[in-house]
């Protein structure tokens, strides 16, 4: 199996999207996203989607999204 096929399938599995090429697309800007290529409001435009939406999205699918580093984050909650 390719790993467009793989992609595929993975991505056939997302039921917030209708079309398999927005479920590939969501992959893939989760994927930059977290990695910190994009910025938030960059994944909601990419997505076509307000950033208060995105962010809910996110919050919906138990994704917590911060460009805080963990001991920030830490720092934060504790403040």
């Amino acid at each position: 199996m390719s790993s467009k096929e793989v992609l595929r399938n993975v991505a056939s599995e997302i039921q917030l999207f209708n079309d398999i090429d927005q479920k590939e697309t969501f992959l893939f800007v989760l994927g930059a996203l977290f990695s910190r290529v994009i910025s938030l409001r960059k994944a909601a435009e990419i997505m076509e989607i307000e950033l208060d939406t995105f962010l809910e999205l996110l919050d919906l699918m138990g994704l917590e999204f911060s460009y805080l580093m963990s001991g920030d984050v830490t720092i934060e909650r504790n403040w």
